[in-house]
């Protein structure tokens, strides 16, 4: 009867009911002849409804209960055509016709068929002439040079396509590749190793073998070169084959087998060896050794503290802790110094801060100390000062990492002392060294009090009586920090607050300097960084253009001290901080007890700070920023994320008249990933100076090139936020533009935007949009819980659920809007992702309590089968 049901359906082309009606046959069904005719059917449904791969799989079932059912296997080949597997399916065509030969069906399908695999066949031998072609052009050294870049080019893309890529691979393609990468020319080896980069992405087995087939020692040789453009394309290539080997980048494509791959455990481990051993090496340039470093910080410490396995960060710290040490131990101006840049060792000491971070338990902190302090008391050596030297060297990068840690090894005995005693030495290098390690451990106000005691007057001797400016800088940024960390010595505090302005000075005199190093000019910032502080300093350094610019620069290309200096600087000097607002009451009552309370400088007033605001402003503060913002992750911390979020939300964005300059130097895309990422606090006011920017300015001039996903990235943060925030938006007439990014084929888009009406369809009028006539609106979020994109399922399913209960009338709508909702709200209901569950979950629920005659409809579905199961599983929050 059901049989008969479902074929009444088909006929009427409906063929959803159909399905309904043959899948409830099946189970009731025990004969396995009748089983086959019911699969055979169903798969016809599944044909018109173009859901191939269902109708190959239901048309498979058929065949295995009867091989000679013809029906069952020219469904199948229609399937399969449909899929792209041409070959199987003139397979399943060539079984029918021989059946049935004269059947004209079969006859068709079978020429279409064949044409269509020659023609890929052609198009195959075609790409493997092309590839051919190119490597004869660019291995032949009479080659012009228009036609070898054209050449490499096109093999640079053809390496990031799938067939490209494979075609490559199975024509020799890998060993052609080492060739030119052995010719020595540098545009050839960077077309190279990009090509290798695209075969890699995302297929693990191709990733294996090229690893193995290069080796990972060819791959860091290459990285190690003193060429900033091919170290990064091979350090990008290496995090390619790491990325597949940890079984991450591009998702499964359908229809495709999975090659077999052998445990990938110890391949990670040779790459970590291997990185470990390129930063003691002296063949290894500063280039290359801040990659290898890179690509350690990037993939050893865990990416999610609930994940307990640490196992790579113990591998690194058993067998590596001491070759970071020895980088972050380096004395860039003893001739025994490995090759460095400016970041390598403040790179060194965040990996040693992540590491640190990275374990779960006293023991395994313990074994880290250990190490440290054995490797650092073999170094110390009262009969050879060199070797010492590099001891209180590490002793201060530990400082810049695990502070904790670096305050645990100053209490090893003689560090501290031994650290005053080289203030005092003859030597230029062991003051430098002794001044820079003695600013990094007063931080702290136990050692700061035992520095201002025991080597206050040595940094003040020093100060004045050394020609060297690198150390004297030094030593003045010692005297300003002392007087910050909370220094009570009389002369000190006299010689920072009676000469900050002539201090200040000299700092802006070094800054301006170009012919000091960049390394030493650094310096000069973290003291203003400090002397700002004082509200006279602020008015001087900001009148002093040269001075800010030059900051400027050194800011556009730094490590994170000097971001964080900077940013610092820069709050300062507007006025940007938290200030506790002062109680009249307390005020009075602390006059009264005749307790000092502390006045508002004159120049620290609004009228001095708008000023100050408006000359930094005019001097260029914003493309600064914009560069600061675009540093790398391991350099740009979350702290100076929302120094800089508070600096242009508070102070540059304050005036309209100003936000067109602010947008004029790049600042609305500048703020964009500000209120994306960083703390909640960095967030809202990057937030709400891209509002404050938004409010004013056009977005095609505010937010160039970035209307479409991180713009829409910034809404969903937004409306997020507030109700206010989210009228605002519907105001601005932008929920049209947002639904027609929903419809985008681009991945990305299509989620940002859903995840962004997530947000928005909890404000009424929203709401009421979706409810009114004559619209698709619902249709679109119903259809867009169906996707195979697990984030847009996340967020189309959260706007459903909530819409489905703010909304009664959406219950029934919903029903009506799509013949898919039951089977998309069952797929929700089964999904394997928690999340998406739980929302499925909810529907249910809504649809359900909204309507009783709803609710007997979907209990007489497979849903109640479904509720049923959840209902006895353990609970989950």
């Amino acid at each position: 009867q059901l049989k008969e049901e479902g074929n009444k359906y088909f006929q009427a082309h409906d063929y959803e009911k159909a399905v309904q009606s043959y899948t409830q046959a099946m189970k009731l069904n025990k004969d396995k002849a009748l089983q086959a005719v019911l699969y055979r059917n169903r798969a016809a449904c599944f044909l018109k409804k173009e859901e191939y791969a269902k109708a190959a799989s239901d048309a498979s079932r058929a065949i295995d209960i009867n091989a000679a059912d013809i029906k069952a296997l020219y469904r199948r080949s229609q399937a399969l055509e449909r899929l792209g597997k041409l070959d199987q399916a003139f397979k399943d065509a060539q079984k029918c016709a021989t059946i049935e030969p004269r059947n004209k069906n079969f006859q068709e399908a079978l020429r279409r068929l064949g044409a269509n695999i020659q023609e890929k066949l052609r198009i195959q031998f075609s790409t493997d002439s092309r590839v051919q072609k190119m490597f004869e052009i660019l291995l032949d050294e009479n080659s012009e040079k228009e036609k070898r870049e054209k050449a490499a080019n096109n093999l640079i893309v053809l390496g990031r396509e799938e067939a490209g890529a494979e075609r490559i691979f199975q024509n020799n393609g890998v060993s052609l590749l080492l060739q030119l990468i052995e010719t020595k020319n540098a545009e050839l080896i960077l077309a190279a190793v990009r090509t290798l980069s695209g075969m890699c992405t995302g297929h693990k087995a191709r990733a294996t073998a090229i690893l193995h087939y290069l080796g990972i020692d060819s791959i860091c040789m290459w990285m190690a070169v003193d060429n900033e453009e091919i170290s990064l394309a091979v350090c990008n290539l290496l995090q390619t084959i790491i990325d597949c080997l940890l079984g991450q980048g591009k998702e499964e494509q359908h229809g495709k087998e999975e090659a077999v791959v052998l445990d990938t455990k110890k391949d990670l481990r040779m790459i970590t060896m291997r990185l470990l051993d390129m930063l003691v090496s002296k063949k290894v340039s500063g280039q290359g050794r801040d990659r290898a470093l890179n690509l350690l910080n990037k993939n050893i410490p865990r990416k999610d503290l609930k994940d307990l396995d640490n196992s790579r960060t113990i591998f690194v710290i058993d067998n590596g802790l001491k070759k970071i040490l020895k980088v972050v131990g380096q004395i860039p101006e003893m001739p025994d110094c490995l090759p460095l840049t400016e970041n390598t060792q403040l790179t060194a000491s965040v990996l040693l801060n992540k590491l640190y971070d990275d374990l779960r338990c006293d023991p395994e902190r313990d074994n880290y100390r250990v190490i440290c302090e054995e490797y650092i008391k073999s170094k110390i050596d009262p009969q050879d000062m060199d070797k010492t030297l590099h001891a209180i060297q590490m002793v201060s990068g530990v400082l810049q990492g695990p502070f904790d840690l670096g305050n645990k090894l100053l209490g090893m005995k003689g560090v501290m002392e031994m650290m005053v005693a080289l203030c005092g030495s003859e030597r230029e290098i062991d003051q430098l060294v002794a001044v820079e390690a003695l600013i990094h451990a007063s931080t702290k106000l136990s050692r700061a009090t035992f520095i201002i005691s025991n080597g206050v007057t040595l940094l003040k001797e020093i100060y004045k009586k050394t020609k060297n400016e690198k150390i004297k800088i030094r030593a003045l940024v010692g005297l300003c920090k002392l007087g910050s960390a909370g220094g009570t010595d009389y002369a000190l505090r006299q010689f920072a607050e009676g000469s900050t302005e002539k201090l200040a000075k000299q700092c802006r005199k070094w800054l301006c300097n170009t012919s000091i190093d960049a390394r030493t000019r650094k310096w000069a910032v973290e003291g203003l960084a400090y002397l700002t502080l004082d509200a006279d300093v602020k008015d001087d350094f900001v009148e002093d253009e040269p001075a800010l610019q030059a900051m400027f620069e050194l800011a556009k290309a730094s490590d994170k001290t000097i971001l964080y200096s900077v940013a610092s600087a820069l709050v300062n000097c507007t006025n940007s901080y938290d200030t506790k607002e002062l109680v009249p009451e307390l005020v009075q009552l602390a006059k009264f007890s005749k307790q000092h309370v502390p006045e508002e400088h004159p120049k620290d007033k609004k009228d001095f700070v708008v000023k100050r605001v408006k000359r930094v402003l005019k001097a260029g503060v914003v493309s600064a920023l914009a560069c600061m913002v675009k540093a790398d992750s391991a350099i740009l911390t979350d702290q100076s994320k929302e120094l800089i979020a508070r600096w242009v939300f508070l102070a540059l964005c304050e005036d309209p008249k100003d936000r067109g300059t602010v947008v004029a130097q790049g600042g609305g895309k500048a703020l964009i990933p500000l209120a994306v990422e960083g703390t909640d606090v960095g967030k809202i006011k990057a937030s709400h100076a891209l509002a404050k920017i938004a409010a004013v300015s056009n977005p095609d001039m505010a937010f160039p090139g970035e209307r479409n996903y991180e713009a829409l990235l910034g809404l969903t943060n937004f409306s997020g936020r507030s109700d206010k925030l989210r009228m605002k938006i519907v105001k601005e007439r932008a929920l049209p533009d947002i639904e027609n990014y929903m419809f985008e084929n681009h991945d990305q888009l299509r989620q940002a935007a859903t995840e962004c009406m997530c947000n928005l369809v909890l404000n009424k009028e929203v709401q009421e949009r979706v409810v009114a006539d004559g619209n698709d609106r619902l249709k679109l979020v119903v259809l867009l819980c169906g996707e195979e994109d697990e984030k847009v399922q996340v967020a189309a399913a959260g706007a459903l659920a909530m819409l489905t209960a703010a909304q009664k009338k959406l219950c029934s709508k919903m029903t009506e809007v799509t013949t898919q909702w039951l089977e998309i709200l069952q797929r929700l209901c089964l999904h394997e992702n928690l999340e998406v569950q739980h929302r499925g979950l909810v529907i249910a629920f809504n649809l359900i309590s909204a309507d009783k005659e709803l609710a007997k409809k979907l209990v007489e579905t497979e849903l109640l089968e479904i509720l049923t199961y959840h209902g006895k599983q353990a609970d989950d929050p």
